[in-house]
């Protein structure tokens, strides 16, 4: 059984609709639809508020820590269509705002520190952008009509290949979207360019989030998708162009979110019934339901072990 180590009062003031520790796990940052993100720090079991960050002018939807190798820097993103880059710097400042899309920015994620300073970010016009920071300045590429109506998340590929052993090939930049077509694709840059490689069809509504799991443990690539179908899809692939698609489950509500342990091991399932669960493979490759926790639990009580 695992236990719920702590729960903290955010003082937000509308819905807190992220949360994300640091690479350390020594900080936490928040963003609700109050417009505001907040910084605390974790120590001995207690939080304490370092910073409230007042930029955007709508509902922060996500947020994303950068790799510690390049500083304290946190991305932020919001219906008021705009993305801003905070860096910790004797205090927390903006350091860029990108405000290039045409809707709401619903997603960022930062790539592998392996390619740099890398944030994609993904919008309700359809679109993806890629910024990449050059030092004094940031670039900016753009996938224009990524997915139709909107895009909901990004995900980055691990920098490592699991089925490359040698690992002598030169590292390759892949990106997962999801969208509001009930779509996953991946995406490949090639040169100056982003290419659609794949295309992953199997949803039958909006894609709410996409997770591509580490490259630690069997040799293949694996991604997670969840969907407003309420299902939760596993892909998987040992050569990026032929994907297996795996229903891990159909819940009873909207799946909003997924999220793979560090190892890679174990799946976090959230929906909108205010529960999550833990779900990991056994050896015959079935997805078993190993913990749950429900709204207002203390502990996540160990289910019986289902095979799906």
């Amino acid at each position: 059984m695992a236990s719920v180590l702590n729960t903290i009062d955010t003082g937000h003031e509308d819905m807190v609709h992220d949360a994300e520790m640091d690479y350390y796990g020594l900080k936490l940052a928040t963003c609700s639809s109050d417009n505001a993100v907040k910084i605390f720090d974790l120590k001995n079991g207690s939080q304490s508020l370092v910073a409230e960050l007042k930029g955007h002018t709508g509902p922060v939807w996500q947020i994303g820590w950068a790799h510690p190798k390049f500083g304290n820097i946190l991305a932020s993103c919001s219906y008021d269509r705009k993305v801003i880059i905070w860096k910790e710097l004797n205090e927390w400042m903006r350091i860029y705002e990108h405000a290039v899309h045409d809707s709401s920015v619903n997603a960022v994620a930062w790539a592998p520190h392996d390619f740099g300073l890398v944030l994609a970010c993904g919008s309700a016009d359809g679109s993806i952008s890629i910024l990449k920071n050059t030092g004094d300045s940031w670039e900016t590429q753009k996938i224009p009509n990524a997915h139709t109506i909107g895009c909901n998340a990004v995900s980055w590929c691990p920098a490592v290949e699991p089925f490359d052993a040698t690992q002598q090939k030169t590292p390759v930049k892949r990106l997962a979207s999801a969208g509001c077509d009930n779509i996953v694709k991946i995406w490949k840059e090639e040169g100056d360019r982003w290419i659609e490689e794949t295309k992953l069809e199997a949803h039958s509504d909006w894609v709410r989030d996409v997770a591509w799991a580490p490259a630690i443990g069997p040799p293949r690539a694996a991604l997670a998708s969840c969907s407003q179908d309420r299902r939760v899809i596993i892909w998987t692939s040992t050569d990026y162009v032929s994907w297996t698609p795996t229903i891990l489950n159909v819940f009873d509500d909207v799946i909003w979110h997924v999220s793979w342990s560090l190892t890679g091991g174990i799946l976090a399932v959230s929906g909108g019934d205010n529960k999550v669960s833990l779900w990991r493979e056994n050896p015959e490759g079935q997805w078993m339901c190993i913990s749950e926790l429900a709204k207002g639990q203390g502990n996540i009580n160990n289910s019986d072990q289902r095979s799906m």
